[in-house]
């Protein structure tokens, strides 16, 4: 194709969250052009620090931490796990916060400092992050807490360097389990019939007033009972628990920002109020 990605010296990203598996994905795309897995570049910034936080080091390529599910679902730490295990998540290590800027893991009910390798809130204090929220001191006093900026990320610190394993307000938890949405529709998305990257995952409360998964994906295929089907052998072979509810929507239905990000929330007040469209 005359494609020569050999002087390609950086390639940042700063998805929400940054999934291993599509890194390594396309660094292999990439490889029999010249492109150097060494220039893969995972980072952690935010609207609310305009924008930098954590970088990792240039040129050493992305650093993957691999968890047990169990401990991080459960127990609220990342214990290291053989990456062949049945339990393993694949996590990116974003790095060292950049200069000027401080990082610290809360935990989520005492709000108590962490060590190494336990679960809780990420919280910043830098030069950059921002004073509050325009006209809305209720938002500006609930994100702050003694000078520290309460980012609403769940994360670890491994010898100073930032992991980052979802967003506090999207966790489902079930049966005393943590379950992160990004793990449900990953594995949604790998059943036959759902459109890659267009898949909601979120928690609801049942009339047991138990929290339960639900799936909401796209689909193009004539055959939406089988895609139900194979959804939920995926989900429940990935995370252990199957979802109570499918639902699939034509192509092109599901909420998204303006920059192309699935609306989680906006996703789940349409289930809720009956407002999607099944196919």
């Amino acid at each position: 194709l005359g494609v020569d990605l050999s002087s390609w010296r950086l390639a940042l990203n700063g998805a929400e969250p940054v999934d291993p598996d599509a890194v390594e994905a396309f660094c292999a795309a990439g490889a029999p052009y010249g492109f150097d897995t060494k220039a893969a570049f995972p980072v952690f910034g935010m609207a609310e620090a305009t924008l930098a936080v954590a970088f990792p080091a240039l040129g050493a390529g992305m650093e993957v931490d691999v968890v047990d599910r169990g401990a991080l679902e459960r127990d609220a730490v990342a214990l290291p796990i053989d990456a062949g295990h049945e339990r393993a998540r694949r996590l990116a290590v974003l790095g060292r916060a950049v200069r000027g800027f401080e990082m610290r893991i809360a935990d989520r009910n005492a709000g108590t400092p962490l060590g190494d390798r336990g679960v809780g809130e990420l919280q910043l204090r830098g030069p950059s992050v921002t004073s509050g929220y325009y006209r809305n001191e209720t938002a500006t006093d609930a994100a702050f807490v003694d000078g520290w900026f309460r980012t609403g990320d769940l994360a670890y610190l491994v010898d100073d360097r930032l992991v980052v394993c979802g967003r506090l307000k999207d966790v489902i938890i079930v049966g005393g389990r943590n379950v992160f949405p990004e793990d449900v529709e990953r594995a949604a998305a790998s059943a036959d019939g759902v459109r890659a990257g267009n898949v909601i995952a979120f928690g609801s409360v049942s009339r047991r007033h138990r929290e339960s998964i639900v799936v909401v994906a796209e689909t193009k295929s004539d055959d939406p009972a089988g895609v139900r089907e194979r959804i939920v052998v995926r989900v429940s072979d990935a995370v252990g628990i199957p979802p109570t509810d499918v639902v699939l929507v034509p192509p092109g239905s599901l909420p998204k920002t303006s920059s192309g990000k699935l609306q989680r929330s906006l996703c789940h007040e349409r289930y809720d109020a009956g407002a999607l469209d099944p196919v």
